[in-house]
C-alpha cells in the first residue's frame, strides 16, 4: 500500500475512480452533531406518532385555568379581559394578567393549527374547577357588571370548556357536573337576558348551546346514575314543550325517574300544553322552582296569549265584567302588567274590571311587547331573585 494510501485512510478519505471523496468514518464534530440532532427529532417525531396511533385520545397536563403559553401571546397581543386584568392596570398600555384569574378562550380549529397539544389541553380536574370559578364566582357575583359583559365572558370560556372536553372525550362524574352547571347558567342567561338587543344576547345562538350541552348530558345520563338526574329531566321536557323527541325520550326513562315528582309535574305542563288547556298550563306553571320557570318561560307569553283569546270568545258579551284581580292571578301577573298586557291585545280594561270582546281581541299585537317585562309574576321572594344561589344550587 502506498504512503498517499494510508495518508488518505487516516484522513477518512476513500479513493473512487473519479477522484478523491470525503468518507463518514471521521465526520466533522459540528456536523456531525447537528446529525444526531436530527436524528433524535425524527426519532421523538416517531415516538409521538406512534403513541398516537397506541392512544389516539389526548391527555391534557395544563392544571391551570389558561395555558401558559395562550397567556403570553394573548398579554403580549393586549387581548386579556377586563376579568383576567390585575386592578389597577387596566388602563395601561398593556395590562397585567391575574394568573389565577385568567381563563382559556374558545378558538376555532384552524387548518395547520393542533389543538390537541397536551400542555394546551386541561384534564378533567382542572376543567371542573374552570366552570366552577366561572359560574359560582363569575356569573353568581354581585360586583362583576354588567351583567350582559359577564354572559359573554363566561359563555366563551364555557364554550373552550366543553372544547377541551370533546377533543379527549372526557366522561364521569366531572363531566356530568360541569354539563349541569353548563345548562343552568345557559337557561337562567335565556330568562334574565330576554328581549336584550342583540349585540348583547343573540337567543338562537344561547338556544342552540343550550340544546347541544342538555343533549350532551342527558346522553351520559344513560351510562348510570346520578344525583340530579331527575331535575335535569324535567327541565329538558319543560324547555321543549312540543317536541316530540323530548316527550318520547321522557317516556321511555326508568320507572324511578318517570314516577319522581320533577318529571310527573313536567309530564303534566306538557300534557297541558299539547291539550291547549292554558288555564291548567298557567297553574301548573305556578308549582314550579325558579330554575324550572326559566326554562318554560319562552312559552309563557303565548300561553297567556291564549288564554286571553280564549276568554274574549267565551266572556264576549257588552254587559260582563270580568274581575282583573282574578284574571291577574290566572295569568299570573301583578295587576298592572296583567292589564298593559290586556291592551296590548286589545282587551278593554275598565279600572278594575275587564271587558272581553271577540271582535277588538288582537292576536298578533302591532306594539313592541316586551317578553321579558312579562315574565315577572306575582311573587316577588320566588321570581325576581338574584343570581346568587341559583346558578349553581346543583352541588
Amino acid at each position: 500500500m502506498s504512503l498517499l494510501q494510508v495518508t488518505y485512510d487516516r484522513l477518512g478519505y476513500t479513493q473512487s475512480k473519479n477522484g478523491t471523496t470525503m468518507s463518514n468514518a471521521w465526520p466533522h464534530p459540528r456536523r456531525g452533531r447537528g446529525h444526531r440532532h436530527k436524528d433524535q427529532d425524527r426519532a421523538n417525531r416517531e415516538q409521538a406518532v406512534e403513541q398516537k396511533v397506541k392512544d389516539p385520545v389526548p391527555h391534557g397536563i395544563c392544571m391551570t385555568m389558561c395555558p401558559a403559553n395562550e397567556l403570553r401571546q394573548r398579554k403580549a397581543q393586549n387581548r386579556l379581559h377586563k376579568f383576567e386584568m390585575v386592578p389597577g392596570t387596566e388602563r395601561d398600555r398593556l395590562p397585567r394578567a391575574d394568573v389565577l384569574c385568567a381563563v382559556k378562550e374558545y378558538s376555532r380549529p384552524a387548518a395547520g393549527k393542533d389543538s390537541t397539544r397536551p400542555s394546551d389541553l386541561r384534564p378533567s380536574s382542572a376543567l371542573l374547577k374552570t366552570v366552577c370559578y366561572l359560574v359560582d364566582d363569575i356569573a353568581a357575583s354581585k360586583t362583576f357588571q354588567p351583567w350582559t359583559e359577564v354572559y359573554s365572558f363566561v359563555f366563551d370560556r364555557l364554550r373552550s370548556v366543553r372544547q377541551d372536553m370533546i377533543i379527549q372525550r372526557l366522561s364521569g362524574p366531572e363531566c356530568v357536573t360541569m354539563l349541569e352547571k353548563s345548562v343552568r347558567f345557559l337557561l337562567y342567561a335565556s330568562y334574565r337576558l330576554c328581549g336584550q338587543p342583540l349585540q348583547y344576547f343573540d337567543p338562537r345562538i344561547n338556544d342552540t348551546h343550550l340544546q347541544e350541552t342538555l343533549s350532551w348530558l342527558l346522553e351520559c345520563y344513560r351510562e348510570g346514575k346520578h344525583q340530579h338526574q331527575e331535575a335535569f329531566q324535567a327541565l329538558s321536557l319543560l324547555y321543549n314543550l312540543g317536541s316530540f323527541h323530548t316527550m318520547q325520550h321522557a317516556l321511555q326513562l326508568p320507572e324511578r325517574i318517570r314516577h319522581s315528582p320533577a318529571v310527573q309535574l313536567a309530564l303534566a305542563v306538557s300534557r297541558a300544553h299539547t291539550e291547549g288547556n292554558p288555564v291548567r298550563f298557567l297553574r301548573l306553571a305556578q308549582r314550579l322552582d325558579f330554575m324550572q320557570v326559566c326554562a318554560l318561560h319562552r312559552h309563557l307569553l303565548s300561553c297567556r296569549r291564549d288564554l286571553l283569546l280564549l276568554y274574549s270568545h267565551g266572556y264576549n258579551s257588552h254587559n260582563c265584567r270580568y274581575p282583573l284581580q282574578r284574571l291577574s292571578r290566572l295569568l299570573f301577573l301583578k295587576e298592572p302588567l296583567a292589564a298593559e298586557l290586556c291592551q296590548v291585545h286589545g282587551v278593554n280594561i275598565s279600572r278594575e274590571w275587564v271587558i272581553f270582546s271577540k271582535n277588538s281581541f288582537t292576536e298578533s299585537p302591532s306594539g313592541d311587547l316586551q317578553c321579558r317585562h312579562m315574565h315577572e309574576p306575582v311573587d316577588d321572594e320566588k321570581w325576581n331573585c338574584n343570581s346568587d344561589g341559583i346558578i349553581h344550587s346543583c352541588d
